[in-house]
């Protein structure tokens, strides 16, 4: 089970956008995801006529480590961990480290 999903809110903890809040818009592969807002490099691109696509400088989000990003809990308004508890039946869900609630 990952700790960190698609649509979670994180906080940047490390880098050049440190401390930069947006939600997870892509898991890219194990150890990566892309974070809407964040990370952003600008990317020079040829022009493709046959699919209409203009050429120039266009910016875009990057992907960063997933150990360089930490979930964010609304409640304590900071970064934090995230614990994984088995429930009955074998059924496990996510719980926040500092307070023990429920992230889903």
């Amino acid at each position: 089970m990952n700790k960190l999903k698609r649509d979670d809110e994180v906080i940047v903890v490390a880098g050049k956008d440190k401390g930069k809040r947006g939600t997870i818009s892509q898991l890219v592969g194990d150890d990566r995801v892309i974070v809407a807002g964040v990370n952003m490099v600008k990317r020079h691109t040829k022009p493709n006529p046959n699919l209409g696509q203009p050429g120039g400088i266009v910016e875009r989000e990057a992907s960063l480590h997933i150990s360089n990003v930490a979930i964010f809990n609304s409640e304590t308004n900071k970064a934090d961990r995230v614990g994984i508890e088995a429930l009955e039946g074998g059924a496990k869900k996510r719980v926040f480290k500092s307070n023990g609630q429920d992230i889903d």
